[in-house]
């Protein structure tokens, strides 16, 4: 069973009470329970999981490594830039981060305590990260109104790497797949919802292991910023370890900036993403992140290069997006709305300002994808 006590202040949610026991249990009900109201609380909890392996980590990690540290000009050959980079990598300093020049996010940055504040971002410049997408997709039974959101995976070609990456990047990515879909149903009987809600509706989406590099050696001076406070576009994000700390999150209702350090062992961090927020009608928001290179960072740099010498010095995001389907009809749910409406109201009378009240219009969920991407120039 997983430790009871909070990991940075977030609840610690077992999946395994979920996987083990009936659903109609009190056990399982209290335990969907604390994972919904985590989700609206923080916009963020800590996810036990006993099927996870480290040692699947740590392959996937050296894989990323050392596909990170091939030069340049082999990295462009898995670019897809006609496809809004949603397949194969997108290189550094080309995904700008939507808070630089977005209204309603500079209005959450100025409500923030000046202490619990991201880094500037204000004249900040693409992110110097770089990315791969590997789509961990079930073959759709359709044509879908979105094909350069369900796109063919692109495998490298590299002979060092090409009989490696398949059966790693599908074995960590099944493991945090796994892990964020039992979550999905979790949250939904948390919510008052039939366990099947969310799952369903992400049963062909576009799912993707989504490891970000950032190159330590060239982008390794504190207080560097490598990927920008925003919120994923997703429905649900999954992060294992990374090897170097920098992730900052924000919690709604504190407006404090926490330093993730996700346990040793079966452990996983879970973020909400725009997708949640908008089905939900706001009850549960988008997590707020950043990456950026602090003295945790810099000490663990040190400690590499003494350690492993002859491994690159690169950060490798541990992460997963997990999506709803491109064409489902993205509406909030009448009776979470309701209870948005209502959470609204009481964070008002305690003095929480949580700015302008969104408005979350029915589109398709490739609709939103498509508008984000915009705002992060990845997609004209």
């Amino acid at each position: 069973m997983a430790a009871r006590n909070d990991s940075m202040d977030l609840p610690v949610i077992d999946l395994d009470i979920f996987l083990n026991n009936p659903q109609s249990s009190p056990e399982v009900q209290a335990e969907c329970k604390r994972a919904a109201d985590a989700l609206i609380t923080y916009g963020a909890l800590v996810l036990h999981d006993s099927r996870v392996a480290e040692k699947d980590n740590q392959d996937f990690l050296d894989l990323l490594e050392d596909y990170f540290a091939q030069p340049e000009e082999e990295l462009r050959k898995d670019e897809r830039p006609e496809l809004s980079y949603q397949i194969g990598v997108t290189l550094e300093n080309t995904e700008k981060p939507k808070c630089a020049v977005d209204e309603p996010c500079l209005d959450v940055i100025q409500r923030l305590a000046e202490s619990e504040r991201p880094l500037d971002i204000a004249g900040h410049s693409p992110d110097p990260k770089c990315r791969f997408f590997w789509r961990m997709a079930e073959p759709m039974p359709y044509q879908t109104e979105f094909p350069s959101l369900n796109a063919p995976n692109v495998i490298p070609q590299a002979e060092s790497l090409k009989d490696r990456w398949t059966p790693a990047m599908d074995l960590w990515g099944t493991s945090m797949k796994s892990a964020v879909q039992n979550l999905a149903e979790m949250t939904a009987v948390g919510l008052g919802l039939p366990a099947e809600t969310f799952k369903e509706a992400g049963k062909y989406g576009p799912h993707l292991l989504a490891p970000t590099a950032s190159d330590l050696s060239r982008y390794g001076q504190k207080d560097t910023i490598l990927a920008g406070f925003h919120t994923d576009l997703n429905f649900l994000t999954i992060h294992g370890r990374s090897r170097y700390p920098g992730l900052n999150i924000w919690a709604r209702n504190t407006g404090k900036r926490i330093a993730v350090k996700i346990p040793e062992g079966n452990y996983l961090l879970v973020q909400a993403g725009k997708q949640l927020e908008h089905i939900t009608g706001g009850l549960i928001k988008a997590g707020f992140h950043e990456v950026v290179v602090n003295q945790a960072t810099i000490d663990t740099i040190n400690r590499r290069k003494e350690q492993f010498p002859d491994r690159p010095l690169i950060r490798i995001s541990s992460t997963f997006f997990w999506h709803l389907n491109s064409d489902h009809d993205l509406n909030p749910i009448p009776s979470l709305a309701d209870k948005a409406k209502a959470l609204r109201a009481d964070q008002v009378n305690l003095g929480r300002d949580e700015g302008r009240e969104v408005e979350y219009p029915p589109m398709k969920v490739g609709q939103l994808v498509q508008n984000e991407l915009k705002h992060i120039a990845l997609m004209a």
